[in-house]
């Protein structure tokens, strides 16, 4: 500029800090703001403002703090703008009683509040669950004479939307339009989104409608959130029809559209048209995201095509995109779905070598597949060999192992892991009851088998449903079938067939029916004297 005669003044400073900060260069901030220093420029109240603006959206608040303290000394005083950015700071941060506690100081500068200052409040009271507050500054607002806008509004339906409340917010868009206020895009996405998670799908699409009448656009986030929702329903032919339709129009498709969809297409075994959808999604130029990738990876994996899942995994590696542990997971389970177990212990080896981080989803799928092939002893040396590394276990990892063993009558070794659970406060469950019970029963060790219903009910570990209905409710209430088997039990436990009243007794466990608690006495009783009488006859 100095060049041409002309020299910086303060909007030339201003302006490119305000860049300088929307893009993070920090180092350059402070360079900028000496040189003007050297200029012989002083900074002024908007100079300020972007200081503080800059900091706040980076959450550097105490700095931002700072810059205030700095207007004050040199008498360019904080307007109504530098609190709403403070303000705004703290709310996002969480800190809603540093945030009131500015707007009671700004009383006390004979600031006013504007809309905004309210906006920034009551979205924050309503993002924390604290509706009653947001409320009370609403009421307020009428108080101080300042008239909501459609933010305003647009912060309220979108609460009630969240709360489930779709009526209530209809009111408010009515209340809107009678303020003078045009529903806008964030309206109708809001609205829409809504519509779609309750499953109100004729709504929504009058919504899309009404929209397209008024020259609005849904975001890409909305029309995703409607490809999901015709997708979990099964609607597929819609939802490509949305999708066409949507790119038509010219509305923005992104790769979470597409991807939405091959999902969709996979869960309905349509791999074909699946597959289809991604060459048109590249053929439109629409770059696929690790998002995209794992939806292919997953659904290939699925169809049992684990293989053509690894080419995609190398289609991603050599696009330059990072996999991350939904990718690799996801082929471990293809692999271990369709039988090969070593295939996926192999795969699972070489990627650690690549820096893959295995976590417990990892552990989980390999030790189940390992159990399901019968392979237990090396899905135990897996598991200790996961411990020693310090990695995290869940109750799943423990469940899918005790189940194992109690189906190899391996109960002592099955007890040694309950242990081990227990001191790691992960269980045990109902899972964990279920395995263990069965294994007693059939092992003939009914009086242990009762005694570990009783103190797994006693410490709280199972509750009485597990064994037995809800004795609360009436006959009527109570499952026909329940009443039909627990009959059957005691009929030959009367009979003193037991082991036919053992029988059925699996058999509703398999089922997941539950039976009386008076039956199931009656059974383990009869078991107990059946198992002493077999034992003097043997004496």
């Amino acid at each position: 500029m100095e060049g041409f005669g002309c020299l910086p003044d303060n909007v030339t400073y201003n302006t490119i800090l305000d860049a300088l900060f929307k893009k993070g260069k920090l180092n350059e901030v402070r360079d900028l703001l000496s040189d003007m220093k050297k200029q012989g420029l002083v900074p002024n109240r908007t100079t300020y403002n972007i200081l503080v603006s800059g900091y706040c959206k980076l959450g550097w608040l105490k700095e931002a703090m700072r810059v205030v303290d700095l207007m004050t000394q040199n008498k360019s005083l904080p307007d109504v703008w530098t609190y709403n950015m403070l303000i705004n700071g703290w709310c996002n941060a969480g800190m809603l009683e540093e945030a009131f506690r500015l707007r009671k100081e700004m009383d006390s500068l004979k600031l006013l509040p504007d809309v905004v200052t309210y906006n920034t409040l009551i979205n924050r009271f309503f993002e924390l669950g604290r509706s009653m507050e947001a409320f009370k500054l609403i009421d307020e607002l009428d108080e101080h004479g300042i008239k909501p806008n459609a933010v305003t509004h647009n912060i309220m339906i979108k609460w009630y939307c969240k709360e489930g409340k779709i009526d209530e917010a209809c009111k408010i868009v009515r209340n809107m339009e009678e303020n003078g206020f045009s529903p806008d895009c964030v309206t109708y996405n809001t609205l829409i989104d809504a519509n779609c998670k309750a499953g109100n799908m004729e709504e929504a699409f009058r919504m899309m409608d009404v929209m397209g009448r008024k020259g609005l656009k849904m975001n890409t986030i909305t029309l995703n959130t409607i490809l999901h929702t015709l997708c979990c329903e099964k609607k597929l032919d819609e939802a490509y029809m949305l999708l066409n339709s949507a790119s038509k129009r010219g509305y923005y498709l992104d790769e979470v559209s597409y991807g939405t969809l091959i999902t969709g297409y996979f869960r309905d075994e349509k791999a074909n048209r699946a597959l289809k959808l991604w060459d048109e999604m590249k053929e439109r130029q629409i770059m696929p995201s690790t998002f995209t990738y794992n939806a292919m990876i997953w659904g290939l994996s699925q169809s049992g095509k684990t293989e053509q899942a690894i080419d995609m995994l190398n289609e991603l590696l050599q696009s330059g995109m990072i996999p991350d542990e939904t990718t690799f997971n996801t082929i471990i389970h293809g692999f271990c779905s369709e039988g090969q177990v070593e295939k996926a212990l192999q795969f699972h080896n070489k990627m650690v070598e690549k820096s893959f981080k295995p976590d417990i989803v990892t552990c989980n799928i390999l030790l189940s597949g390992l159990c399901r092939e019968g392979m237990l002893e090396k899905a135990l040396k897996f598991f200790r060999s996961w411990i020693l590394k310090g990695k995290a276990v869940d109750s799943v990892t423990y469940n899918t192992l005790i189940s194992s063993l109690c189906k190899e009558r391996r109960l002592e070794d099955a007890f040694g892991l309950l242990s081990e659970m227990e001191e790691k406060k992960l269980g045990p469950d109902r899972y964990t009851y279920a395995a263990i019970h069965t294994a007693l029963v059939e092992s003939g060790r009914l009086e242990e088998a009762q005694k570990f219903t009783s103190i797994m009910v006693e410490t709280g570990k199972i509750n009485h449903q597990v064994v037995q209905p809800n004795t609360s409710k009436t006959p009527e209430e109570i499952d026909p079938s329940s009443i039909s088997y627990s009959e059957k039990i005691n009929e030959h436990c009367s009979q003193g067939r037991y082991k036919d009243a053992l029988q059925i007794f699996e058999e509703t466990r398999q089922k997941g029916i539950t039976i009386n608690k008076s039956t199931y006495m009656n059974l383990m009783n009869g078991l107990i004297k059946r198992r002493k009488s077999i034992s003097k006859a043997v004496d």
